[in-house]
């Protein structure tokens, strides 16, 4: 192998108790690079239509990239891909902080765990070495406990992923959880579930081993250069972490209001923004592996429901669990973020899932004897709150919810659909499309559901422009032309991200496709250059979307909730709709889809993935 690889996955079958180590081709890298990419064509090959998320059979696949544990900024990421449980299809969500890094350094680019355990167990990964652990004594403890709990059973320095009660009581939207008190969040789609269906409590990883670099002096010349732009680009999110975006996004009308219903709030934004979190709260700064940023927020405070210590919450925090609720009171969200770490909860679908069953509430669908009594009022700090127990616990109201909002709103019935927003099943994230035109084509389009990550897409209809992929100068956000062009190429991009795992803040730090290809090269030794990089982006792409198709996914899925396509909620985005089936057809034509959205057999051909080509489906779950 190259640099950037330790050139081996550790795999896992919880049933029989078995462990392995497998060799990871030069191949393999090449062609699905690390992260995401590589777990999509493992679990292409190795599930099928017929595999259920929350059986023995499902794979939860832990990743890292080529850049994970070198000097390559905010390269300290991993991902986590697997089946829905809440959606049925493609899941993948991430995490910074220090896992990945150390996931590397105990020898291994992955964890391919299958199976189910007969009890409740952890891995353990030490220097090459892996064990399976009993973890009965975890089991219903929350993630800051576990975290510590495995520290003294094996080595201080340790890292852990692990779940919190929802993930055991197997809830359709809890996460795994990493770096403790920190708070770093592989939060979407449900994996916290799929982790919990095997009884695995945690994985717990260290080690002393190095990522060889083909080029260090190069590389170690490169970054230096580029270090100063970064730092000064992102210093408001040093100062203030995402959060300081809370406010600005108010005024825009990106924030997300009353579920998605009201377009001004500025009284209430003022009241929980960043800048009141600095001013109130932090105590200090978190660092990802490899991140000069320092983003992630570290507070303290009493609050009337209970002593808040540890991670602070982030923009999407305060926007699903404050503004789509309209609970203007940061302490309450400070502490509602805290319960979500320790239970182990997204605190996107968690937000979204209250404030649908707010509005479920405001028109008599639902009624406080639902909820043990909880009046489930806009605003109600006691409400979100109460929720989020019952929500991890599986209890009363809570119970419903834990299936997440279309689940959900079936089985209430009457007008409850029409108050759900999502995109194939996972809640909207907090922003908004008729801020952003291309946002609502990138949700629609997103292999795991709504998701602005996966497509950036907002970023070049706000500062960002990317002359390598063909985008010079900002787009206009209220118009559709070029938008189908954008999204697939930022769409491509993102996909080299979630594999090389590298954090999507480096695109605000000024950081383009040449400056990423370069970093890439330099620790591998390849040759890339931006067209053939940007290439394996749209493979990988089109990989996840094959396992889609595989599972019914086409046009008719590509949509998002009719809230957002036919309410003009006014504030900053005025009356705009997102015109989403004309920028469609201009997607597919560029991505070389079928008005019907599936790949053509010349598409993946060009792209190398004809032995994917789905035969069968299945349709949604969700």
């Amino acid at each position: 192998m190259h640099g950037g690889y330790m050139g081996r996955v550790l795999r896992v079958d919880l049933t029989q108790g078995a462990i392995e180590q497998v060799e990871l081709s030069e191949e393999e890298a090449r062609t699905y690079i690390g992260g995401s990419g590589l777990g999509a064509a493992l679990l292409y090959r190795e599930t099928g239509p017929e595999t259920d998320p929350l059986g023995p059979d499902n794979l939860l696949l832990f990743f890292t990239g080529p850049l994970t544990g070198t000097k390559v900024f905010t390269s300290g990421r991993y991902a986590v891909v697997t089946r829905s449980p809440l959606t049925g299809i493609w899941a993948e969500a991430d995490a910074g902080g220090k896992f990945g890094p150390r996931l590397k350094a105990a020898g291994f680019d992955g964890i391919a765990i299958k199976g189910r355990a007969a009890a409740p167990v952890y891995l353990y990964v030490d220097d090459g070495r892996a064990e399976l652990r009993p973890a009965a004594g975890l089991w219903g403890k929350d993630t800051y406990v576990t975290e510590e709990l495995i520290r003294e059973q094996t080595a201080p320095d340790v890292s852990v992923a692990c779940i919190g009660p929802a993930g055991e009581n197997q809830v359709l939207i809890a996460g795994i959880m990493s770096e403790g008190s920190h708070g770093r969040a592989a939060g979407r789609a449900g994996v916290g579930a799929v982790m919990g269906s095997k009884n695995l409590k945690a994985v717990a990883v260290r080690g002393s081993q190095r990522v060889k670099v083909a080029r260090p002096a190069e590389l170690e010349s490169a970054l230096k250069a580029f270090a100063p732009g970064l730092v000064e680009a992102s210093r408001g999110r040093h100062l203030y972490g995402t959060a300081g975006g809370v406010v600005s996004t108010e005024k825009i009308g990106d924030f997300p209001l009353q579920n998605w219903r009201r377009g001004t709030w500025p009284e209430g934004a003022a009241k929980i923004s960043g800048q009141v979190m600095a001013e109130t709260m932090l105590t200090g700064r978190y660092y990802c592996d490899r991140c000069p940023i320092g983003c992630g927020r570290e507070v303290k405070a009493d609050t009337p429901w209970g002593h808040v210590e540890g991670a602070g919450p982030e923009y999407e925090t305060i926007g699903m669990l404050g503004g789509m609720c309209l609970v203007d009171s940061l302490p309450a969200i400070a502490y509602g973020n805290e319960l979500c770490n320790r239970y182990g909860l997204d605190t996107i679908s968690t937000g979204a899932a209250i404030a649908f069953a707010m509005e479920c509430y405001e028109h008599g669908l639902i009624t406080a004897a639902d909820a043990e009594g909880l009046e489930l009022t806009w605003g109600s700090a006691a409400a979100m709150l109460g929720l989020i127990d019952q929500i991890a616990h599986r209890r009363a109201l809570g119970a419903l919810l834990a299936e997440g909002t279309v689940r959900a709103a079936k089985k209430i019935g009457g007008l409850a659909p029409e108050f759900t927003v999502h995109s194939k099943g996972l809640e909207f994230p907090a922003h908004d499309p008729r801020t952003y035109n291309s946002l609502a084509l990138g949700y629609a389009t997103s292999n795991r559901g709504a998701c602005h990550l996966q497509g950036f897409t907002h970023g070049l209809e706000l500062s960002l422009t990317m002359p390598d992929l063909g985008f010079p100068e900002i787009l206009d956000r209220f118009a559709a032309e070029q938008k189908g062009a954008m999204t697939a190429a930022m769409q491509n991009l993102m996909s080299l991200f979630d594999s090389l795992k590298v954090c999507k803040f480096l695109l605000w730090g000024g950081a383009k496709p040449h400056h990423v290809v370069e970093w890439l090269n330099l620790v591998t030794g390849w040759e890339l250059d931006v067209a053939s990089f940007i290439h394996i982006g749209e493979r990988l792409f089109n990989l996840k979307r094959l396992y889609n198709v595989r599972l019914g996914v086409s046009r008719k899925d590509d949509t998002i909730s009719p809230r957002i396509l036919t309410l003009k909620k006014g504030g900053g985005a005025g009356d705009n709709l997102p015109p989403l089936g004309r920028m469609l057809s201009e997607y597919y034509e560029v991505r070389g889809w079928t008005e019907e959205g599936i790949p053509r057999p010349e598409t993946l051909v060009r792209l190398g993935l004809a032995d994917f080509a789905p035969a069968g489906a299945a349709g949604l779950e969700a």
